[in-house]
């Protein structure tokens, strides 16, 4: 399971020209799953999510977590993180998870997200969706559960 997390001022996300999740301050997930990917990948990135140190202190330093920083959790399914180009210049998509697979997944990551006291808005599955963000900092982190197994 891949994600891209960017600590934001604030994000959204449109559907048909109507916002169905929206935050503050907090972190924007891109959320992709892979062919191989589990439950436990959903909770390790979950936890590792929630526990990233990317928000200032007191004394400007990066110190504090999303709930420390009083912040929310944007997440949003994205497949194409599992685009490979190594052959050509069209993507392929083999590594992503079937849709079936990927939805429930994904619902798990946000469950276990909210599980750790944190506000989660998501986005549509399978959506043609616009995603609108401030990136603070900007702070933008790659997280990826098959290197950390």
């Amino acid at each position: 399971m891949r994600a891209v997390v960017q600590r934001v001022s604030r994000a959204r996300v449109t559907v048909e020209g109507r916002t169905i999740g929206q935050i503050e301050r907090g972190l924007l997930v891109l959320l992709g799953v892979g062919v191989e990917d589990g439950e436990a990948d959903a909770a390790y990135l979950a936890e590792k999510t929630a526990a990233l140190r990317i928000f200032e202190d007191a004394d400007g330093k990066m110190n504090r977590n999303v709930s420390e920083a009083c912040g929310a959790v944007l997440a949003v399914s994205q497949f194409t993180l599992f685009g490979d180009v190594r052959r050509g210049k069209r993507p392929s998509f083999d590594g992503a998870a079937r849709p079936e697979v990927a939805r429930g997944l994904y619902e798990y990551f946000v469950e276990c997200v909210r599980s750790r006291g944190l506000g989660c808005e998501t986005g549509q599955f399978q959506a043609e969706m616009q995603v609108e963000l401030v990136n603070d900092g900007p702070v933008t982190i790659l997280l990826d559960s098959r290197k950390s197994f």
